[in-house]
């Protein structure tokens, strides 16, 4: 006789921070505190001539530990062990291949802070204000590439065929990120038409930028866990609308919450950007001609007077545009959520898999 298995509550918060400790230990694994000869890299590509720990220490395990230690959410390593445990596989023997989009994303952070001119995240400096430009961008691109050691070190454990399916996933989706970041650029510096932005076009960027390491991560779980390609592909768009969620409540965050926006140096940074977030597209695409103009006029300041930050935050508020994205992020997940559900078999772990997602997109911090 088969008994299903009992569903119980899972206490999200607590379910990341335990998992959360366990991710760390392993990024640590191959991404040591502190180089020495015995670490991973050395173990795998040996020097040819010299070692140099204390020139690795200093310009790269020193700044990505230093920005790793200010925390952060770990949602994107919990999602793929969450996904295994779904397809009914023990997620513990898959966690070192969920440090690669985690690892990844911190080191485009980095970067995008450069690129943004930003003077803080997480609450302290960015990173190139610490350590200057040089060791920043290293550091950075280093974080792309780091992560992929365990593919190396576990290759004797993992199929050809599967090695190769996650290997032209990473070069998919880190291609896809590139491209995101771009769209992100040229639309706060003014390189294209701004105002002809629509939601459409918004979504594609969040796809790129946001939603490419949630596919990645989903992807390369599923593959792992001998997920078939329809699967696969179902999964990968389920986790590619958490990642555009997510950016849609971090932008609703940043003008509404306090403690989250101060962070990033005061509410309303993405207005100091000039961001064309779905928020600002919904506005302007409903606003009366006056607060149109104005809402463009300040985004083009790029100023960080907090007073005008305000205006403009204000104007968003009066056409609803904050309630109407955060209904359009909800929407989303829970459509292709659909689509996933009906071919996951029932279990507590799949169960969590959805507390899980709907934890990150109505997250008030």
């Amino acid at each position: 006789m088969h008994v299903e298995e009992e569903v119980k509550p899972l206490n999200i918060e607590k379910f990341i921070g335990e998992k959360t400790v366990l991710i760390d230990k392993v990024i640590e694994k191959y991404i040591p505190r502190v180089f020495t000869e015995n670490a991973i890299l050395f173990g795998i590509e040996p020097p040819h001539y010299a070692y140099n720990p204390d020139v690795l220490n200093k310009a790269i395990a020193e700044p990505i530990w230093e920005f790793l230690d200010r925390g952060g959410k770990r949602w994107r390593p919990n999602l793929f062990l969450l996904i295994c445990e779904a397809l009914g596989k023990n997620p513990e023997d898959f966690i070192d291949f969920a440090i690669i989009p985690e690892v990844i994303h911190n080191g485009t952070i980095i970067i995008d802070d450069i690129e943004d001119a930003s003077e803080l995240r997480r609450g302290k400096p960015c990173t190139y204000k610490i350590y200057g430009l040089d060791i920043a961008i290293n550091a950075g691109n280093a974080m792309y590439y780091l992560p992929l050691l365990p593919l190396i070190e576990k290759k004797g454990e993992i199929s050809k065929e599967k090695l190769c399916k996650i290997y032209e996933i990473y070069v998919k989706e880190m291609i896809n990120l590139s491209l995101g970041q771009a769209m992100d650029i040229a639309w706060h510096k003014g390189l294209a038409n701004v105002n002809r932005i629509n939601e459409k076009d918004y979504l594609q960027m969040c796809a790129y930028k946001t939603g490419t390491l949630a596919r990645m991560a989903a992807e390369m779980a599923a593959v792992l866990a001998n997920a078939n390609d329809e699967l696969v592909e179902r999964l990968a768009h389920f986790s590619e609308s958490i990642g555009i969620a997510f950016q849609m409540q971090d932008d609703i965050l940043d003008l509404t919450n306090k403690n989250f926006s101060e962070k990033k140096g005061g509410r309303g940074q993405d207005i100091t950007e000039g961001k064309r977030t779905l928020i600002v597209i919904r506005t302007l695409k409903v606003a009366e001609t006056k607060d149109k103009e104005r809402l463009v006029e300040i985004l083009e300041m790029h100023t960080s007077d907090q007073k005008i930050r305000d205006e403009a935050i204000a104007i968003i508020q009066k056409y609803g545009s904050i309630e109407y994205v955060r209904q359009s992020a909800r929407k989303m997940v829970n459509e292709s959520w659909e689509k996933v559900e009906k071919l996951l078999p029932a279990s507590n772990a799949k169960e969590k898999l959805k507390s899980f997602t709907k934890f990150l997109i109505e997250r008030k911090i």
